[in-house]
């Protein structure tokens, strides 16, 4: 038995002191060589700071619209919610996002409507949206701000993102610079 305890407590040692010490210092130097010393990049408007990389509620219509948060944009709780595709509570949440959904903008079907505007990303704080989640807002947006829909349609194409090396994710569009950028159109 002492032939297996005692390696067992000292790989447990070897790997206590590695993860917790040696690797952490090691991502935290890697840090200090990124924007912001590694807090994520930050954008000024007014005498409001705001992280690009943490999601913002946006829900005026004169705005493009956020991904729906879990945990009601709050960092210190990120979490996305335990309920599966199944659960009734999670369908009626859903159904009511789409439907709220609907009644901003009349135009747009149900089956028109990209799924990252109706369910909460994993962390509950997802600052993007998907390319068709901005093209379904445009009609709206155009139409209160009483601009034309080409030139918002410009504007969602300057702030999409392309995928990492071409290859690595989706097209995604950072939700705060994009209605900084709209509110900065004439």
């Amino acid at each position: 038995m002492k032939q297996h305890i005692l390696p067992a407590l000292k790989l447990t040692l070897v790997c206590l002191l590695f993860f917790s010490g040696f690797y952490t210092l090691i991502i935290f130097g890697i840090a200090q060589f990124s924007p912001n010393d590694g807090k994520g990049e930050i954008i000024t408007v007014g005498n409001k700071k705001y992280y690009t990389n943490v999601g913002q509620a946006f829900t005026e219509d004169q705005y493009f619209w956020s991904r729906p948060s879990a945990v009601d944009y709050n960092a210190a709780g990120a979490a996305g919610s335990n309920k599966g595709p199944s659960n009734p509570d999670y369908l009626k949440t859903v159904q009511e996002r789409i439907d709220n959904f609907i009644k901003h903008n009349p135009e747009v079907s149900k089956s028109e409507i990209p799924s990252d505007l109706v369910t909460a990303s994993g962390s509950g704080l997802d600052p993007n949206i998907s390319v068709q989640a901005a093209d379904v807002q445009v009609k709206r947006i155009a139409k209160i701000r009483n601009l034309n829909e080409n030139k918002i349609q410009d504007l969602v194409a300057s702030n999409t993102e392309k995928p990492f090396l071409g290859l690595f994710g989706t097209e995604k569009i950072n939700v705060l610079k994009l209605n900084i950028a709209l509110d900065g159109l004439k």
